[in-house]
């Protein structure tokens, strides 16, 4: 079952890296098109940071944090007593979204971002930055309310 998670993760990485391919192939640094008039936008950008730019240049510190991250997220994903449906979408989600940006820091030495959201000011990011968002809510989600550890320790 555990399998299913890996394809998850790999689908991630496929379509993170094709989506990138395609921006790399097809649009000028920094050019920009409508996808969805007024909702989503194409817009080629190359982020050597993290998140919203921070830690611009510290390559180094990011391929350490991503190594540990798949490692973490693989041993949480292959440690039975942590099987749930809900948890281990969300670590398959995560580890997609690692390796898709790990793959352009090794690669490319930046992080290939091309999404944006038209109708609020916000960041442009990527699929695998998506995944990494969901699949951290959906981990947030089991946490707080599915947890069976929390409820046999407060009884």
């Amino acid at each position: 079952m555990q399998y299913l998670y890996l394809i998850i993760s790999l689908v991630v990485v496929l379509m993170d890296q094709g989506l990138k391919a395609f921006i790399i192939n097809n649009y000028a640094l920094g050019e920009v098109h409508q996808v969805i008039p007024g909702i989503l936008s194409f817009t080629y950008i190359q982020n050597n940071g993290a998140a919203w730019n921070i830690l611009i240049g510290q390559m180094w510190l990011f391929y350490i944090i991503s190594i540990v991250a798949i490692i973490v997220c693989l041993y949480f994903l292959f440690t039975k007593k942590y099987r749930n449906t809900l948890f281990d979408l969300g670590l398959a989600l995560v580890l997609g979204g690692i390796i898709g940006n790990f793959i352009d820091r090794l690669h490319l030495k930046y992080v290939v971002d091309m999404l944006q959201v038209d109708f609020i000011h916000f960041n442009i990011f990527n699929i695998a930055d998506s995944a990494i968002t969901v699949g951290v809510i959906l981990i947030f989600i089991y946490l707080l309310f599915f947890d069976e550890k929390k409820d046999k320790n407060a009884g």
